[in-house]
């Protein structure tokens, strides 16, 4: 690993790639990802496979359908309420095109709250815990330890509604693929079930299930959340395509009067 800084390390990158990742060569009829030919080798596999491999440089057809369920199930929902939906939509209602209204809905879904950041906390604090527990402290002292410093577990909690109508499913497929019973499962059904007896009622939720699963698979914090980061898109799509095909400026206006204004009094053109 190079020791140089400041303007000695950028001198060693310029007009200097050197990548085991991928590249492409015009006019050879190849391009290389990951020591892979995509045109020969790769080039029969579904796209989520193709993406799996790109992100993390595992083959396997059983992992691209668990994501697959796992993004259909569980985030790819056509409702243009939800908060990233509703950008994509605005986006079609103002006639903007399809790339940049997937663009700022996909931006958006970093949300800390209840987007991609949740998913990737869950995943961490199954990560943290686990050691945790593995180090001699009681499940208990876990959670309520987290509880005390964050406030709130990601993963275990929901806006709104209590249950997530998402697991079932979720682990039906999971069963399906032979992944249900995975360690990071089984710990996350045990914090479930802590909390759900508890003062806190706290119930697990898609995020904690998704990063369950992911974590037995050996997947970090930044595997999972690079494989999550197109996740919504299939719910997004459908939803610009319904603002752009209605009237322009039709998605979900509100008229002057709805508006609860105590600003300044209102002043007329031409008043002093």
């Amino acid at each position: 690993m190079t020791t140089a800084k400041g303007p000695d390390l950028l001198a060693q990158y310029e007009d200097n790639w050197i990548t085991a990742m991928g590249a492409t060569f015009p006019g050879q009829g190849r391009t290389v990802l990951r020591g892979k030919d995509v045109l020969n080798d790769l080039g029969h596999r579904r796209w989520m496979e193709y993406l799996v491999y790109a992100a993390i440089g595992r083959e396997s057809p059983e992992l691209a359908r668990l994501i697959e369920g796992l993004w259909t199930l569980g985030s790819s929902y056509p409702d243009p309420r939800l908060w990233n939906n509703r950008v994509a939509a605005l986006a079609g209602s103002a006639r903007s095109t399809v790339t940049l209204a997937l663009a700022a809905g996909t931006a958006v879904s970093e949300a800390t709250l209840y987007g991609l950041r949740t998913s990737k906390g869950a995943i961490d604090f199954l990560h943290r815990a686990d050691r945790k527990l593995k180090a001699g402290q009681s499940l208990a002292d876990v959670v309520q330890g987290e509880l005390r410093k964050y406030r709130a577990i990601y993963g275990f909690g929901r806006p709104i509604v209590r249950g997530d109508e998402r697991i079932t499913p979720v682990l039906q497929l999971a069963k399906a693929l032979g992944y249900e019973n995975g360690h990071y499962v089984q710990l996350a059904l045990k914090i479930h079930d802590y909390l759900k007896s508890s003062r806190y009622k706290y119930q697990i939720n898609m995020s904690a299930i998704a990063a369950a699963l992911m974590a037995d698979h050996g997947f970090s914090p930044d595997d999972f959340h690079r494989l999550a980061c197109l996740s919504f898109v299939g719910g997004m799509l459908p939803c610009y395509i319904d603002a752009h095909d209605k009237p322009e400026g039709g998605f979900f206006p509100l008229r002057t009067s709805r508006i609860d204004y105590r600003g300044a009094p209102e002043r007329r053109w031409g008043e002093a």
